[in-house]
């Protein structure tokens, strides 16, 4: 993963050394921070493309620190995923709030680890696709608000639904397979029956216009910007 760049930021010296290990091995360029105040300013100096955050830690926690990168408009398309130990709701629920993308349950195992942020990674590559390539249709994609605004009606949709029409449309005429739909969006998740995608597909046409994303039948599906302009 040469020039893929992750912050690690733990208050535990141990962790931040286990886990930076890992992950150098697989060949990605890594800065830590033991703390929330340098995590904040090392960011803003590294750019990651990736922050492993721990929650729990003193003067200012995870969640706060959390808040404030996502302040930072040139981190917006950082993932960043909160390192805990504890499963409460309201502790995720105040992280998704604070603007994090997922969670890493400790104690880390190194292969869930690794497999866990290649999926996050690859769940970047989708939501940073070509912010202009919706110019030419009626949609708006706001990927930072997952928002959508379709002739000057906001649309809000749901997380994979939103993944998946930032994928199709990132690059608008091109099929997508199944497959490719499958990898970027779900990655190494458990799929629930063969028909997740259809579903996905049919509630976009529901809310979107049934000619914005096209059928390749026997192949995947496509994005076609041309027939939204269409009344």
């Amino acid at each position: 993963m040469e020039n893929v760049k992750i912050l690690l930021v733990d208050d535990e010296q141990d962790i931040l050394e286990f886990v930076k290990y890992n992950l150098e091995k697989e060949g990605y360029w890594i800065e830590t921070a033991n703390n929330g105040k340098d995590a904040l300013t090392t960011a803003s100096n590294f750019q990651p493309d990736l922050i492993l955050l721990d929650i729990m830690m003193p003067e200012m926690d995870g969640i706060e620190v959390c808040h404030k990168l996502r302040e930072n408009k040139e981190l917006n398309n950082t993932i960043i995923a909160m390192l805990t130990a504890r499963n409460e709701d309201y502790t995720q629920v105040a992280g998704l709030q604070a603007g994090a993308d997922d969670f890493i349950k400790k104690p880390i195992k190194p292969r869930v680890l690794v497999s866990k942020v290649e999926s996050l990674l690859r769940r970047r590559v989708v939501n940073t696709q070509s912010k202009d390539q919706d110019n030419k249709s009626s949609i708006i994609i706001d990927k930072d608000r997952f928002l959508v605004i379709k002739k000057g009606e906001k649309i809000s949709l749901p997380k994979k639904e939103f993944e998946l029409l930032l994928l199709l449309s990132s690059i608008p005429e091109r099929v997508f397979t199944r497959d490719e739909i499958y990898g970027k969006i779900w990655g190494s998740q458990l799929i629930v029956g063969d028909r997740t995608i259809d579903v996905h597909i049919r509630k976009l046409r529901e809310k979107l216009g049934d000619v914005c994303i096209q059928t390749v039948k026997g192949v995947g599906y496509k994005f076609n910007p041309e027939e939204e302009l269409v009344d």
